[in-house]
């Protein structure tokens, strides 16, 4: 509850790194805790990154394990002002969010409520996100980390924190050499439900088409002007008459997101956001919105650009290679007394880019729930039993 209330609005425009000098509010306040809980070996570098290394308390060689979780939040809605509230002893009926009475968690729309009855839930207030995405996962890697070095009975290897800016602006491991974070296997805390485990995201590309309209004085326009913003808007028509949207799809159909529309008479960009779980089906979407624009804009008369660009690609071809990883994560799950359900993410985490890099990498769930919203919200024992998972975890790496 005290992190969420550091805003770390992202910006997805911005070219410098972080994309928001506020990020590093919670960086600089998480390297010092870090250094008050005992950790010797802690840096925040120029680019925000938090780095920090638990030495093993072991007399044998055992591998180096990475747990990490973004500080940044999403800026598709305000993380400014975060009120967090915690409902005790949830009662299982519809949550009014007192500071816009408009705001409800109906039970119909998040059954996931129902499996918290009797325990603690935490909420915004109704006006912002929570920023359970992923201050929860940072959390649980602080308690983890407190857990272990107070009770130092408990076996694990020399083990790495990772706190990245800008996972929500898809540039989180821009700036990071996997030879400096210095593990051999890495986690993200990055999850959902209770006992959810994820081995592949999403492939994801970004989409850019500029409209080059024919601007003219309004009142002497007939033969002259062409629209820019009606040709950006005949061409999301088409778009989003052919291909699949997230409003529309589930489970592991991919879809084409409209993300952000500018423009003006003369110039309109559309950004657009490309994703599936198979590379091939993301080529075929380009392939068909490059087919609309040019019959866009041969009946329009205008020029249309595009530019793709490559965000990150699913981690799962490279962890299939370390099957070890899946099978040391299942039997932390069981000793910790929680079902392992795997997966797909529909989105994607830095897992998925430190994976390409060469640091195999899955994401562990946390509990977040309706993120990017002000409906968003976690449940406290989720987190808890995250928690239970990692400390059993680095156990099962040790050999013990």
């Amino acid at each position: 509850m005290r992190y969420v209330q550091v805003d770390t609005t992202s910006d997805p425009d911005s070219i410098s790194f972080p994309s928001t000098l506020r990020q590093l509010d919670l960086s600089r306040i998480l390297a010092d805790e870090l250094k008050g809980l005992g950790v010797a070996d802690v840096v925040l570098n120029e680019k925000g990154y938090v780095i920090a290394r638990i030495p093993s308390n072991m007399t044998e060689s055992v591998p180096v394990i990475c747990f990490c979780s973004h500080v940044d939040t999403s800026s598709d809605c305000s993380g400014t002002d975060v009120r967090p509230i915690l409902h005790e002893n949830y009662s299982g009926a519809d949550i009014v969010l007192p500071d816009d009475v408009n705001q409800v968690l109906r039970v119909s729309e998040h059954p996931y409520l129902s499996s918290h009855i009797g325990k603690s839930i935490i909420t915004a207030s109704g006006k912002t996100l929570l920023g359970a995405d992923d201050k929860a996962g940072i959390a649980i890697i602080m308690n983890t980390i407190e857990h272990l070095l107070h009770d130092p009975s408990i076996p694990h290897g020399q083990l790495v924190i990772l706190f990245t800016p800008d996972e929500e602006t898809g540039r989180g491991t821009e700036f990071l050499k996997v030879e400096e974070i210095g593990a051999d296997f890495a986690y993200t805390l990055d999850g959902g439900e209770l006992g959810t485990y994820e081995e592949e995201t999403f492939n994801a590309d970004e989409l850019t088409i500029t409209i080059a309209g024919v601007s003219a004085h309004p009142g002497y326009a007939k033969g002259k002007m062409i629209n820019a913003i009606k040709v950006a808007a005949d061409l999301l028509e088409k778009i989003s008459a052919q291909l699949p949207a997230p409003e529309h799809t589930d489970l592991r159909e991919g879809f084409v997101h409209p993300h952000t529309i500018s423009g003006t008479a003369e110039s309109a960009v559309i950004r657009l956001l490309l994703r599936d779980f198979d590379v091939a089906a993301l080529k075929k979407q380009a392939q068909q919105i490059e087919q609309l624009s040019i019959e866009v804009s041969s009946q329009w008369g205008v020029k249309c650009q595009l530019q793709q660009k490559e965000q990150y690609r699913s981690m799962k071809s490279i962890v299939d290679q370390f099957p070890q990883i899946k099978e040391k994560t299942a039997i932390a799950y069981s000793r910790a007394g929680v079902q392992l359900q795997l997966v797909p993410v529909r989105g994607g985490t830095d897992g998925s880019r430190l994976s390409h890099m060469g640091l195999p990498c899955t994401n562990i769930f946390t509990g977040m729930q309706s993120i990017h919203s002000r409906h968003e919200w976690v449940g406290v024992s989720d987190m808890e039993r995250a928690v239970d998972v990692l400390v059993e975890l680095v156990q099962v790496w040790a050999g013990r």
